[in-house]
């Protein structure tokens, strides 16, 4: 901060003019800070200046209605812009928010007051800080904002032959077009973006944005950058700073020198990154004998990307990579993620290391970190790694260690797994769909990607250096990003039970709930076909992991302290775990680079604000995995549209009023069979069973059910896929018309007519 005289002896010092606006809990302008100090006359001109000045210096921002706060922090009172609607609970975001971290996600308090909120909208609002996060509490609603929504531009005939053109949303939950009043310099079959305008069945869609071909090539995940607002392009500032990063000098100064020693990297056969590399060895200890000393080794990405600088702020501000079936999008630049970050072989690569000592029960009973120097003998796929322990025979191209040190991985495994099974986590072998891709682009094939004991290993190892990295952090007293989840809410263990018993299969509410509790539920179905359904059950009652430094356990693998420490390449909250590392075994290494920060450890600011910035990468990884989720839906609506008319075998996932869900089996993609397409009997939904029930009780359609279904469409913009029976049951179910009395019967249970929706539903928009 820049002295400057003081023009006034009543005027106040830049720091006490920051102090009060971020005491206050209201907004503050020039007037509120004259008031304060109780200025007059010539003292409010000089004020006028040195405010001037404190913003010119970026000590203070000034935010919409000339009222200041403290730079790069959220204002008392701002605009906000509502972002999402989750079961009731609505979230806003700052409207202007130049802060070099993500923009914070408020929730809304006491909204009724205001009128119900819609997407869009936007108010003026109090801000608080509230258990590590922040809420807003609404003071004024503005103009409603128009709600972005990202489709394709399509062409139909309205009365008399006229063509009217309509936005087809590509989110496969809009259930209506939206006729578009604008449609700027974009063509019929473009990809746009459009903001809605009006109320009612008068709302209209304007093109802000014109996004290109929805079929050119990767444009099932442009979709999805664009829907969700990912960030994909690096600034100039960004690029330029990793290039220098990229130059760092690599020496064993400060390091441990450990490229002697056999580190193979096992990863999938498609990764783009190669954040961890293993060791092992048999402990030749007396007091560890039948025990196993081994190494994980990861990338030292805090070398290359430091705090503060750009590197450091739009990994921040991204998060995570976010990785789809035709490109990645990386949280560093290529010239880092892809180049001299990534542990390959043969090559000179920074690492930090994990020093592991593991007893004969398969306990790791000691640890330690240092920064290393690695070189790699191999980066082996999953299925060459399984294929050369099972032949017991290495491949050409390896060096003569490699297949020992596969065995020495395997062996030490063994003990880990031990351990893990002792710990009993939660175990639920859920499918990953692959989709694989030819050299054009096209799809070749989708399946459901092999589960084999090499990535079992991995997984294990990682998992042990990630406790140590948590334990021995809190050993320092050092601040933690915990990867936390909690166990499940007594909300969701009541309707697990309601489900259960549809089955026939108690679950008692009183014990004290394990993942062991879980694990006994599955092992009951192993022989059952429903046990696809039984593990989703369980999944739906899970809470959702997040990160922050309040630890409260990871339920799911069953461990009291928990970090993420293996992945600093593709996951901001590693490189954060990296960083406190460094602090607090003193682990800087010298040098001064120029052009870059000189700390690489994690600094009194971020270690203060690691709730903050839990907060934001939880929800930047909650973004992630429904952009990649909703891609991989596209890729098997686009692979299933030349198969419209095909019989297909599917599952139930989903029963609703309308109609009820199912998954193509082995490729999966949700699609809807609407009630419309079941006949002119009434069906009844039972919430409770999870079944849609035919009024005189000849047929139920009932989640996890298997049965053939007619594929009638397959939409690859919006990943929706639509099902029919292929034929009604004998003898139908279309004696009777639908009742119109209501949403439920007597009995309580949701009524449904034959349009798919109670009689006193209303749309908006065309619906299709």
């Amino acid at each position: 901060m820049k002295k400057r005289p003081n023009l006034s002896p009543g005027l106040p010092s830049s720091q006490q003019i920051i102090d009060f606006i971020t005491a206050s809990d209201e907004a503050v302008g020039k007037r509120e800070i004259a008031r304060h100090f109780g200025l007059h006359g010539a003292e409010k001109i000089a004020l006028k200046a040195l405010l001037k000045d404190m913003t010119d210096e970026g000590l203070v921002d000034l935010a919409p209605g000339r009222a200041f706060h403290k730079h790069g922090g959220l204002p008392r009172v701002t605009v906000l812009r509502v972002a999402a609607i989750d079961g009731g609970t609505v979230w806003a975001v700052p409207e202007h928010w130049e802060g070099a971290e993500p923009a914070p996600r408020l929730r809304v308090m006491e909204q009724g007051r205001k009128g119900a909120l819609g997407m869009g909208d936007r108010i003026l609002a109090r801000t608080e800080e509230r258990g590590g996060g922040h809420v807003a509490h609404p003071m004024k609603k503005l103009q409603a904002g128009g709600e972005t929504v990202i489709g394709v531009l399509v062409e139909d005939m309205g009365p008399g032959g006229k063509p009217i053109l309509w936005l087809r949303p590509a989110d496969k939950r809009a259930r209506y077009d939206f006729a578009v009043a604008d449609k700027g310099d974009a063509n019929i079959g473009d990809l746009v973006r459009a903001e809605l305008a009006g109320r009612g069945p008068a709302i209209k869609a304007k093109v802000v944005e014109r996004l290109g071909d929805p079929f050119a090539p990767k444009s099932l995940s442009m979709i999805a950058i664009a829907r969700h607002e990912i960030p994909h392009v690096f600034g100039v500032e960004t690029i330029a700073e990793a290039e220098i990063a990229a130059k760092l000098p690599l020496t064993p100064d400060g390091r441990e020198d450990l490229r002697d020693l056999p580190i193979v990297a096992i990863d999938p056969i498609d990764a783009r990154d190669h954040d961890d590399a293993v060791w092992a060895e048999p402990d030749t200890d007396g007091a560890n004998k039948g025990g196993f000393r081994a190494i994980v080794a990861i990338a030292d990405v805090s070398y290359y990307v430091r705090p503060d600088g750009a590197l450091d702020r739009e990994a921040r501000r991204r998060g995570n990579s976010v990785y789809f079936p035709d490109q990645v999008v990386p949280m560093l630049p290529e010239t880092l993620s892809a180049g001299v970050c990534s542990l390959k072989a043969g090559q000179d690569r920074a690492a930090l290391a994990c020093h592991l000592v593991i007893d004969k029960q398969g306990k790791v009973t000691s640890w330690r970190f240092t920064r290393a120097l690695v070189r790699l003998r191999a980066n082996i796929a999953y299925e060459h790694a399984q294929a050369a322990y099972d032949a017991a025979a290495p491949r050409e191209d390896w060096d003569a260690d490699v297949l020992p040190t596969l065995q020495n991985l395997w062996a030490c495994w063994a003990l880990l797994a031990k351990a893990r099974a002792a710990r009993a986590p939660l175990d639920l072998d859920l499918p990953e769909r692959q989709v694989i891709l030819d050299e054009a682009g096209g799809i070749a094939e989708i399946r459901v990607r092999d589960r084999l004991d090499s990535m079992r290993l991995i997984e294990d190892y990682m998992i042990a250096a990630n406790v140590a990295a948590a334990k021995a952090l809190e050993a320092k007293k050092s601040p933690v990003m915990y990867r936390i989840h909690e166990p499940p809410s007594r909300e969701k263990l009541v309707s697990l039970k309601d489900y259960l018993e549809t089955f026939e299969q108690s679950f008692a509410l009183g014990q004290v709930i394990t993942p062991a509790v879980f694990n006994r539920l599955i092992d009951g179905f192993s022989q059952d076909d429903r046990l696809p359904e039984i593990m989703q059950a369980i999944l739906r009652s899970q809470t959702q992991a997040y990160y922050g430094p309040a630890n409260a356990g990871h339920f799911g693998l069953a461990l009291g302290s928990y970090a993420h420490f293996t992945s600093p390449i593709r996951r901001y909250a590693d490189l954060i775990v990296h960083r406190a590392l460094v602090d607090s075994y003193k682990l800087e290494v010298p040098g001064k680079p120029k052009g870059l920060p000189e700390r690489t450890g994690l600094g009194e600011a971020d270690a203060k604000g690691l709730s903050r910035i839990g907060e934001a990468i939880s929800a930047l990884e909650r973004r992630a995995m429904e952009a990649e989720r909703e891609t991989v839906d596209r890729y098997v609506a686009a692979y299933l549209s030349s198969k419209k008319g095909e019989i297909v075998q599917a599952r139930i996932t989903g029963v609703q009023p309308f109609g009820f869900f199912a998954t193509v089996d082995g490729l999966g993609g949700d699609g809807l069979v609407p009630v419309s397409t079941l006949g002119n009997e009434r069906f009844f939904y039972d919430e409770k069973a999870r079944t849609l029930d035919s009024e005189h009780g000849r047929v139920s359609f009932t989640v996890g059910e298997r049965l053939d279904l007619r594929l009638i469409d397959a939409n690859p913009i919006s990943g929706a896929l639509r099902f029919e029976l292929p034929d009604a049951p004998e003898g139908g179910y279309r004696n009777r018309g639908p009742r119109r009395d209501g949403l439920k019967d007597k009995a309580g249970k949701h009524v449904v007519g034959k349009r798919g929706r109670p009689a006193n539903i209303k749309h908006k928009g065309r619906r299709r």
